[in-house]
């Protein structure tokens, strides 16, 4: 997606809310549609586990079209439940073979820590029943994705486990290793 396409914050006012805009372009999207004729198989059998920072256009950083990967996004690109529960899904149900984690420099979960879930339960009452997966190294945090995606019982591929770090400013991925560990203070 462009930049460019962004409309001012005066447009966006007066033209409806943002949702109002989407709904918009889609149906000028859907008037020149052609179904592609794909069924949910992703054509590379690759799922990619990123985080939902919108500084991270997938697709044209990894040089991927439509159909190429199932893509799952999350708040830091975290291993959690639900992303096991989705590459399950993707994998026994629809043939993937690899998984790709991309995390990213300057990631906003850096910045907080869990008692963000502690604070809302003190503004609403109930206590979040998921973790914030907040961090402060996020090499450590590929690698305790790829050991949750490796480990997990219920995926059948975990041979083929991959870990990045997307560079928001220069838009590279620096792939981690999952056997370094992080350095020992000796204090």
């Amino acid at each position: 997606m462009s930049t460019s396409a962004h409309p001012s914050a005066d447009a966006i006012r007066t033209a409806g809310t943002v949702t109002d805009r989407l709904v918009e372009a889609n149906e000028r999207y859907a008037a020149d549609f052609t179904d592609p004729g794909m069924d949910a198989r992703p054509v590379l059998r690759v799922a990619v586990v990123a985080c939902m920072d919108a500084r991270l256009d997938l697709h044209a950083a990894l040089g991927l079209e439509l159909g190429d990967c199932h893509t799952i996004r999350n708040a830091g690109g975290v291993v959690t439940d639900d992303v096991i529960r989705s590459l399950t899904i993707s994998q026994r149900a629809l043939g993937t073979r690899s998984v790709m984690l991309v995390h990213h420099t300057n990631c906003g979960l850096e910045s907080l820590t869990e008692d963000f879930r502690h604070e809302l339960e003190d503004e609403v009452g109930q206590r979040p029943a998921w973790a914030v997966e907040a961090f402060r190294d996020v090499d450590q945090d590929v690698r305790q994705s790829m050991q949750r995606v490796r480990t997990s019982p219920f995926l059948l591929h975990s041979d083929d486990v991959r870990g990045f770090v997307f560079d928001v400013t220069s838009g590279l991925l620096r792939e981690i290793d999952p056997a370094e560990s992080a350095p020992v203070d000796p204090a």
